[in-house]
């Protein structure tokens, strides 16, 4: 089974390129680097759907939180 998390992106080193650019993102306070290539219009604050490493879509923090609150009852 493959599962996206959603995490909070706290900082963002931008590339020479879209595809190069990564950001740290903090999933509960355990902070992961993740590629933007696939979602180069996120920003800081911002949070994002992460699967193998890259943020897939940009989503709204209620979204998130509820995505968050469901996760930890199956965890």
């Amino acid at each position: 089974m493959c599962l996206a998390v959603p995490g909070k992106i706290v900082s963002i080193e931008y590339g020479d390129t879209p595809e190069m650019t990564m950001a740290k993102v903090s999933f509960g306070g355990v902070i992961r680097e993740v590629s933007l290539a696939y979602t180069p219009e996120a920003k800081v604050g911002d949070y994002v759907i992460v699967h193998a490493g890259f943020a897939l879509n940009v989503i709204d923090e209620k979204e998130a939180e509820a995505t968050l609150a469901d996760l930890s009852e199956i965890l």
